[in-house]
């Protein structure tokens, strides 16, 4: 699905545009309507790369660097976050300067599905809301396995549906009222938010999407469900 279903444009283009438009407001309203668990969830990302010593990463969809910032936590690590929205790069970019971290972490404009990078290049890539805005969701993952070591590890943090019918009822209530209800008082893109909540809704989630990484080559996929389903972390080897 696209964000604007009445514009002809390509998905990847219409996705650039809306984040674009959202990107001074993203962080805020991504906190309210997470309750602040996004915070929480890119802690358990840290905590699950840290443990895999790795130097060389790639942080795909990176927006405005959250995940980014984070994994530069980990000792010796070098990391490249990457998006195709060069506004939330923007917004990025003035964060890992008030950090001081420019040293450590390189924001650069740039296509998921068509990375310009050599084959084995990192040691860990993260995707963090990333790969549902993919136009070609296999073209995208098969990208992040080529660039990907041998040995390497594809953490994604992805929304998802729960899977209990009672857990569901009250998730899919909240997701079709209160983020709707956020963008059309909060953000000068309405359609954005609804297009958020449509697509998270969507999305092949749990062993669907793990079926699907499969299929691109990755092996040995765990899945950790966050805040009882309603999103989840994926965590794939390379051979």
């Amino acid at each position: 699905m696209k964000p604007y279903k009445n514009q002809k444009s390509s998905k990847k283009k219409q996705v650039e545009k809306m984040f674009d438009s959202i990107s001074f407001e993203y962080d805020r309203l991504n906190r309210l309507i997470s309750a602040g668990n996004d915070v929480k969830w890119r802690k358990n990302i840290y905590k699950i790369a840290e443990s895999l010593g790795p130097v060389n990463i790639l942080d795909i969809a990176t927006g405005t660097a959250d995940i980014a910032i984070e994994l530069s936590q980990i000792e010796d690590s070098e990391i490249i976050g990457l998006d195709i929205s060069e506004k939330m790069l923007d917004v990025g970019r003035q964060k890992v300067t008030n950090k001081n971290l420019e040293e450590k972490v390189s924001l650069i404009s740039g296509d998921a599905e068509d990375l310009n990078f050599p084959n084995n290049s990192f040691d860990l890539i993260s995707i963090g809301f990333g790969v549902r805005n993919f136009q070609n969701l296999e073209k995208g993952l098969s990208e992040s396995y080529r660039v990907l070591r041998d040995g390497g590890t594809l953490i994604i943090l992805e929304t998802s549906v729960p899977q209990n019918f009672i857990i569901k009822f009250f998730y899919l209530l909240f997701s079709r009222t209160f983020i709707p209800l956020v963008g059309s008082v909060f953000s000068k893109d309405k359609k954005a938010y609804k297009y958020l909540q449509k697509s998270a809704e969507e999305f092949p989630s749990g062993e669907k999407f793990g079926h699907i990484l499969k299929s691109c080559g990755f092996k040995s996929v765990e899945i950790i469900p966050l805040m009882l389903g309603a999103s989840s972390i994926y965590i794939v080897k390379k051979n």
